[in-house]
C-alpha cells in the first residue's frame, strides 16, 4: 500500500506543482494562426527547383522568421511551395520582404555621390552606359542625367549607380565600383548598441573575406570623401555607406554603422546572418492571406465548446455505467488535462531550448486533444472490464485490482502504441496543421500511459481496500462492476 500511496501522491504532486508554476510564471499556450489571427505567406519558386535546395530554403526562412521575433511561426512545404504562417503579425509587408529576400550582399567601393534621378528620366543611352562602365566619376558627373542602374545590369563585376536605403530622406545615390567581396565571405552578424554611435551591426568575416576587406580599406582609407567609404549593398540597395576609420581591421569583426534604428539594425543583421536563399521565388505568384483574429477567436470558442460537450457526455456515461469507478475516470481526466496544459504552455514558450521548434496550439491541435479523450477513457474501460472478468471468476475486488491491471496494462500499451505510431508517422510525413494534430495526439497518448500507471491503478487499489466503498448500494465499486455479489 505504501507503494501505491507514493505513486498516487507523487503523480498528483508533480502535476499540481507544474500547473501552479505555469500559472505563476505566466506561461500560456501559444496559439497558432487559425486561432489568434495573423498572415500566411505563400512563396512559389521560379521554375523547377532541386528538392534539397528547397529544404535548405525552408530552413533559412525559418531562421529568418525566428530572428524577427516570431518564434511561434510555422514554416512548411506544400509540394514545391513554401508556406509561412505568422500568428499575431501586424506588419505583414516587413515579414514578406524578409522571408523572400534573396540577400545578395556585396561590398563595393564608393566612387561618387550623385543627386536623385530626375522624374521621368529616360533610360541610359550608349554614351551614359559607357561612362558608367568606365567607372570615371568625373565623366559621369558631367552628364546631364544619370539613371539608376536597373536590376538586370546590377552585376558584381561592373560599376553601378544605386539608390541609398534612405533616399527619401537623404536624396543620395552612389556611383559604385565592382564588388570587392560578397556575402560568401561573411560568417555571421549581430545587431548591437554602440556607445556614441547608436545601433550598429557587427559583421564577422571569413579568413579570405577579412583579407579582401582589409585590402579594400587600405585602398580607400587615404582617399577624400566619399571615396573613403564602402557601400554595403543588399539586393541592389545601399544599406549603409560608412567611411573607413582605419586602413586595417586585423582579424576582428567589422562594425557597420549608418544611423540605424534598432529595427533596421536587427533586420540587416538577420538577413546577413542567415545568408542567401539557394533558390529564387516568383514575386508575381507570391500570395499573402490575412486571417482575422475574430475568426480565430470564434474557432477557438467553438473548439472549446465541442470539447466541453464531449467531456460532459463522457462523464455522464462513465458515472452511470461505472458508478464510483466513474469518479476515478473524471479525476484521471482532470490530472491529464492539467499535465497537458502545463506541457503545452511550457513547450510553447521554451520548446526551442530543448532543441524543438516552439509548439503552437492550432485548431488541428485542439482536435487532437479532443480525440485523445477517447483514447484516455478507453484505458479505463479496458481496466474496469478486466476487473469485471476477474470478479465474475470468483475473486474478490481486492485481489482482482492488481491481477486485472497487469493483464489490462498490456492491452493499454498495445492500443496506445498503435495510436503513437500513427501520430509519429503523421508528424513525419505530413505538413502544416496536420503536424499539430499528430503532435498533440502523440503527447496525450504518452500522458495516458503515465497517468494509467501512476494514478489510475494506485487510486483503484486504495479504493478497493475500503469495504464500504466496494459494497455501498447503487454507487459502490461492486455496482459499477455489475457484480453486486462481489466481496471486498
Amino acid at each position: 500500500m505504501r507503494k501505491y500511496w507514493a505513486y498516487l501522491i507523487g503523480s498528483v504532486a508533480v502535476v499540481v506543482i507544474a500547473l501552479v508554476a505555469t500559472v505563476v510564471v505566466g506561461n500560456v499556450p501559444v496559439l497558432g494562426l487559425d486561432l489568434q489571427g495573423g498572415v500566411s505567406v505563400r512563396l512559389v519558386p521560379a521554375g523547377q527547383v532541386n528538392q534539397d535546395s528547397l529544404n535548405v530554403a525552408v530552413d533559412i526562412i525559418r531562421n529568418r522568421v525566428n530572428g524577427l521575433g516570431i518564434p511561434d511561426a510555422d514554416v512548411s512545404r506544400e509540394g514545391s511551395n513554401v508556406v509561412i504562417d505568422l500568428p499575431g503579425v501586424k506588419d505583414r509587408d516587413k515579414a514578406r520582404r524578409l522571408v523572400g529576400r534573396t540577400a545578395e550582399l556585396r561590398f563595393r567601393p564608393v566612387l561618387a555621390e550623385l543627386p536623385p534621378a530626375s522624374k521621368g528620366a529616360a533610360p541610359a543611352d550608349d554614351a551614359t552606359k559607357a561612362a558608367i562602365a568606365s567607372c570615371d566619376s568625373d565623366a559621369i558627373s558631367s552628364l546631364p542625367s544619370v539613371p539608376t542602374t536597373p536590376a538586370p545590369d546590377d552585376r558584381a563585376d561592373a560599376c553601378v549607380v544605386l539608390l541609398n536605403r534612405a533616399q527619401e530622406k537623404q536624396q543620395i545615390r552612389y556611383l559604385l565600383g565592382p564588388a570587392a567581396l560578397t556575402g560568401k565571405d561573411t560568417s555571421g552578424a549581430k545587431s548591437e548598441f554602440a556607445q556614441g554611435q547608436g545601433y550598429a551591426v557587427s559583421l564577422n568575416l571569413k579568413g579570405s573575406g577579412q583579407d579582401k576587406f582589409n585590402q579594400l580599406a587600405q585602398e580607400s582609407f587615404p582617399k577624400q570623401p566619399p571615396q573613403n567609404s564602402v557601400a554595403i549593398v543588399l539586393d541592389g540597395v545601399v544599406q549603409s555607406a560608412p567611411r573607413f576609420q582605419t586602413a586595417n581591421f586585423g582579424s576582428g569583426p567589422v562594425q557597420i554603422t549608418g544611423s540605424f534604428t534598432q529595427g533596421q539594425a536587427s533586420d540587416l543583421a538577420n538577413v546577413l546572418k542567415y545568408g542567401a536563399l539557394p533558390i529564387r521565388f516568383d514575386e508575381s505568384k507570391q500570395s499573402v492571406q490575412s486571417v482575422s483574429p475574430t475568426l480565430g477567436s470564434d474557432q477557438l470558442k467553438s473548439g472549446i465548446a465541442a470539447g466541453i460537450v464531449g467531456l460532459v457526455l463522457v462523464a455522464a456515461y462513465m458515472l452511470l455505467y461505472y458508478r464510483l469507478l466513474g469518479v476515478v475516470v473524471l479525476l484521471g481526466l482532470g490530472v491529464s488535462a492539467a499535465a497537458t496544459y502545463s506541457l503545452v504552455s511550457f513547450l510553447g514558450q521554451h520548446g526551442g531550448g530543448l532543441g524543438l521548434q516552439n509548439i503552437t496550439l492550432t485548431l488541428a491541435g485542439v482536435t487532437g486533444l479532443i480525440v485523445s479523450v477517447g483514447i484516455t477513457v478507453d484505458s479505463y474501460v479496458v481496466y474496469f472490464e478486466r476487473l469485471k472478468d476477474e470478479v465474475r471468476a470468483g475473486k474478490t475486488v481486492r485481489s482482482s485490482v492488481d491481477r486485472g491491471f497487469t493483464r489490462a496494462f498490456k492491452t493499454i500499451i498495445a492500443a496506445d502504441l498503435v495510436s503513437l505510431i500513427g501520430a509519429i508517422v503523421l508528424y513525419v510525413l505530413a505538413s502544416g496543421s496536420v503536424k499539430g494534430f499528430a503532435f498533440f495526439l502523440g503527447l496525450a497518448t504518452l500522458l495516458d500511459l503515465a497517468v494509467s500507471y501512476f494514478f489510475m491503478h494506485p487510486l483503484v487499489v486504495i479504493l478497493s481496500r475500503r469495504r464500504a466503498l466496494v459494497r455501498v448500494p447503487v454507487v459502490g465499486i461492486a455496482s459499477g462492476l455489475d457484480t453486486r455479489e462481489a466481496t471486498a
